[in-house]
């Protein structure tokens, strides 16, 4: 492995330095510099692009030319005559200036080549085909070579350090802007250039009212052919399982249509070997579009989560099977309405398995006092887990967009979610013995949103943003755990079931051969959103925003602990665990109805003054919150005053530096206010607190980008701060290993500091990038009665080189380490993690592509190291870039590696981790491009 490293990394520097320079200053008919002046050199003997150049404020370019070659240079400037001329280098580098004259006709000469990458106002435009070598298949391969532009690790796009939050196809809105689905999905040949809409604002209206500079979309123009007719690929490929009973199969069929008019895409998916283009997670977290109105109003209130919590990662699951089917269509009647939809039905089966040992470390309040026996965690535990997840989910909108002249716009969305969802699991723990564990649920959503657009004049301008959310969730938990009622009255508690403590606190019988426990659940949300906005434009630098909104939020909370017993009777039970205030809780069940309401006053002032812009603010508030439960209210009506702060410096169009402060209001959802008992499984039972309060935060940010097309460098830089007072913390108590949290807010304040950071720069045919990110975070703990601190530290550096050969074979080499520090006083650990990786891929006698990706990861706790390989190839054969039919071979986890382990630690334990994960398939595939 580092012999083939050290060889690709010679040929990468031999093939940099087998270069000379080219550099000059390209100037107008009176010698003033021109700044974004196009320079491209064709190679004469392959007529292949060899180098381009953007002139930077002082008319200055630089071209990477090869030694005793022959180029055509073009130099090219809107309004001015281009420039061909022909040179030819030798062995030393070569100055040349430029002088472009006048061209009253706009004649100008016809440009062989067009320009990579071009700069218009804020938008940044990249040829798409100047970036392909022909191993692209879809839209992610070309993306990733683009310079400023990075696929993250969950597949999101990102620019410039911001997460690209729409995509659009000719302009219409792809699935809702989800860029996961397009790059996954769009052919790669179908593109024709790239637009990255930079301080991009949805609503053109209030364009000059806000700052945007953070805001990036992508708009994906088609190539010409593309248009008024089908296009897109359908695959179909097997494959014979480690097993021999076991086939493997997929066929995922991708076509598109799109016209002036209408669109139409639809992306299906049929496979078990673990390959899918949307996660069960990304499917519950898509948005559609959907943004709250409150979400700068400095008031934050959390409905919780109620579905299934642990969802499989697919890397993480032994077997996976997945159905998708997606439809988007875009609709234009007439120039005044676009009406859009979508709708994604997913089914997905997966077989987990995981070990793993826990090993509980000493909580102690201060380090110069001894450990409190009654503070001491459970001991040590080893389990193995054994899980199905089966998952049915159907998600659809329906958008509308009617604006009949540029001073009014009218929007209407209706997104609604259906899902059915179940997961078993069995549970082999070596202190509580075996146990069968159900989690079933099916929820529904309904969201709306209205939003309408108003400019009464150049001076003033209303927006209105109206959102509504009904939900409906019914999680169901059952546990089968092992019981010996013979046993009860032990005098020894190690002589008993290591359940049977906590059975007595739910007051549950123990007399029986096993415990049955249930447990129903219903929670009903029902939340208006709504705001209305004023911006009064004073001046061409500045102008006035008043904002008039509210929140408002019930929700209705029932569950219920019963208990089956051996005879078929049910027991509902009554408990004698001891709340926070000393007193037995005497509920096993709830019935909450839960109101919340904040009616605000908003006001900002937006000035520009030189490169600065201001916009400090100021909401008031008029919280209102109350409970009913177990006959008793509980009601708190107060007043609040929170700022806001945001200054941007624009240094240049493509550099910036961005300051933000933030007071924020957060409240919790009525699963922490529910007194009664609530199991989240066997072994952690919480109870809630009627009287919690909100939580106040002080949040600070800069933000720093550079995007520098002179010398294609792309560097950003984020620091963030955040202050938690009266944050909401739990106390957690253990018996054995049976946890019950309870909730209050802290006096103690907790806080988290986040510093990362990219500089990319690119040479030639070479990029080369470095990211770095670090995170402290001081959270305070209270366990057994005894209160801590626990301090993190997480660094991560991540170098990276990678080349972009027109005809050469590619790599990419990127080394990964991470260290992890967590110190809470006496008790320390340290994981250290190692990841390098590299990626080959070569497109040979114009018909086969070869494509492979290794990657090692080695983890250090200090006592040992464990590591993990995986690698991946695949054999294409496309008897030329314009063929129908594709053959290709393709080879996953080659290594046949079993299993993950990891190490890692929480704030009461240190634990390993082993992840049985899918085994090697090799599957042949056929692709029909249509």
């Amino acid at each position: 492995m580092k012999k083939l490293i050290l060889l690709l990394l010679i040929v990468v520097v031999s093939s940099s330095y087998a270069q000379i320079k080219m550099q000059g200053i390209v100037k107008d008919s009176i010698g003033s510099p021109l700044e974004l002046a196009n320079v491209i050199a064709i190679n004469q003997e392959s007529n292949a692009l060899e180098s381009y150049a953007v002139t930077n404020d002082k008319g200055k370019y630089i071209l990477s030319l090869g030694k005793n070659g022959t180029y055509k240079i073009q130099v090219s400037y809107i309004g001015l005559k281009s420039i061909n001329e022909v040179i030819t280098t030798k062995e030393t580098d070569i100055t040349r200036d430029f002088t472009l004259m006048p061209d009253n006709a706009l004649d100008a000469v016809e440009l062989t080549y067009e320009m990579p990458v071009t700069i218009k106002g804020d938008t940044l435009i990249y040829n798409a085909d100047s970036f392909k070598n022909g191993s692209e298949r879809k839209l992610e391969d070309v993306l990733e070579k683009l310079p400023g532009v990075e696929i993250n690790e969950n597949g999101q796009i990102e620019v410039e350090g911001n997460t690209v939050q729409k995509l659009m196809v000719n302009g219409k809105d792809f699935f809702d802007g989800d860029t996961k689905l397009a790059t996954k999905n769009i052919p790669s040949n179908a593109v024709d250039k790239i637009q990255v809409l930079r301080n991009y604002a949805e609503v053109g209206q209030l364009s000059g009212v806000q700052n945007n500079q953070n805001n990036v979309a992508i708009n994906i123009k088609l190539k010409e052919g593309k248009e008024n007719f089908w296009f897109g690929d359908v695959t179909a490929g097997a494959g014979q399982a480690p097993s021999p009973n076991d086939e493997l199969y997929l066929v995922q069929p991708k076509l598109f249509y799109y016209s002036p008019k209408y669109s139409i895409n639809f992306i299906s998916d049929l496979n078990n070997i673990g390959e899918v283009a949307l996660t069960n997670r990304d499917i519950r977290g898509f948005g559609g579009g959907f943004r709250l109105p409150s979400r700068t109003s400095g008031t934050n209130i959390n409905l919780g989560n109620n579905g299934l919590g642990g969802l499989t990662n697919i890397a993480d699951a032994q077997e996976v099977t997945t159905k998708l089917a997606t439809a988007n269509f875009s609709y234009s009647p007439n120039k005044a309405l676009d009406l859009s939809g979508f709708v994604i039905l997913n089914s997905s089966r997966l077989r987990t398995r995981e070990e793993n040992f826990i090993d509980y470390i000493e909580i102690e309040d201060d380090p110069t006092t001894p450990i409190d026996e009654s503070a001491q965690l459970p001991p040590d535990e080893a389990t193995v887990q054994q899980g199905r997840e089966a998952t049915n989910q159907i998600v659809a909108k329906l958008s509308a967009v009617y604006k009949p002249n540029f001073n009014n716009q009218l929007d209407y969305d209706v997104l609604a979610r259906v899902s059915d969802d179940e997961e078993r699991q069995n549970l082999v723990s070596s202190i509580v013995g075996n146990t069968d564990q159900i989690n079933a649920v099916k929820p529904y959503s309904i969201n709306q949103n209205l939003n309408y657009y108003f400019t009464l004049n150049e001076d003033n301008i209303f927006a209105l943003e109206v959102q509504h959310l009904l939900s409906d969730e019914d999680p169901f938990y059952n546990a089968l755990l092992v019981n010996d009622p013979t046993n009860n009255n032990e005098p020894d508690p190690n002589d008993r079931d290591a359940f049977d403590t906590t059975a007595s606190g739910l007051g549950l019988d123990l007399d029986q051969f096993g415990y049955d426990i249930n447990q129903s659940r219903r929670v009903k949300s029902n939340k208006l959103d709504a705001k209305l906005d004023y911006y009064n434009i004073l001046n061409a630098k500045s102008n006035i925003n008043l904002t008039l909104g509210t929140i408002f939020s019930n929700q209705k909370f029932d569950s219920n602990i019963f208990q089956f017993l051996d005879d078929g009777t049910r027991l509902d039970p009554t408990p004698n665990i001891t709340g926070l205030d000393g007193n037995l809780l005497s509920a096993s069940n709830n019935n909450v109805d839960y109101t919340f309401s904040d009616v605000y006053l908003g006001v900002h002032y937006r000035f520009k003054t030189g490169k600065f812009t201001f916009t400090p603010g100021v909401s008031f508030h008029a919280y209102s919150n109350q409970n009913t439960q177990l006959g008793n209210n509980f009601k708190d009506n107060f007043f609040d005053v929170l700022p806001d702060f945001e200054a941007l410096i624009q240094f240049k169009k493509s550099e910036s530096l961005t300051f933000n402060y933030r007071m924020l209001n957060t409240f919790t959802d009525v699963t922490n206010i529910a007194e009664g008992l609530v199991l989240n499984n066997f072994n952690s039972i919480q109870y809630g607190n009627s009287e919690l309060q909100n939580a106040l935060s002080h949040n600070l940010s800069l933000f720093y980008r550079s995007f520098n097309l002179f010398n294609y460098t792309n560097v950003f830089a984020r620091i963030s701060y955040n202050k938690n007072i009266d944050q909401i913390r739990s106390l957690t108590n253990f018996e054995s290993v049976i946890r019950t949290n309870s909730f209050f807010n802290s006096q103690f304040a907790d806080e988290t500091f986040t510093a990362s950071g990219r500089v990319q720069r690119t040479f030639g045919k070479i990029r080369a990038s470095l990211f770095a990110n670090f995170n402290y975070s001081k959270l305070n703990q209270f366990i057994q009665g005894s209160q801590s601190l626990n301090e993190n530290y997480i660094q991560t550096y991540s170098p990276e080189i990678r080349t972009n050969f027109r005809e050469a074979p590619n790599v990419r080499l990127r080394y990964s380490l991470t260290v992890r520090d967590n110190d809470q006083g006496t008790n320390s650990t340290r994981f250290i993690t190692r990841t390098p990786s590299i990626r080959f891929d070569a497109y040979i006698w114009n018909s086969v592509t070869f494509i492979t990706d290794f990657r090692y990861s080695e983890q250090d706790n200090g006592q040992q190291i464990e590591s993990f390989k995986t690698w991946d190839a695949s054999l294409r054969y496309r008897k030329d870039r314009d063929a129908k039919w594709e053959y290709s071979l393709r080879a996953s986890n080659i290594l046949d590696i079993d299993s993950n382990i990891s190490n890692n630690a929480s704030n009461i334990s240190v634990f390993s981790s082993e992840t049985f994960i899918q085994p090697r398939f090799i599957t042949l595939r056929l692709t029909y491009t249509l």
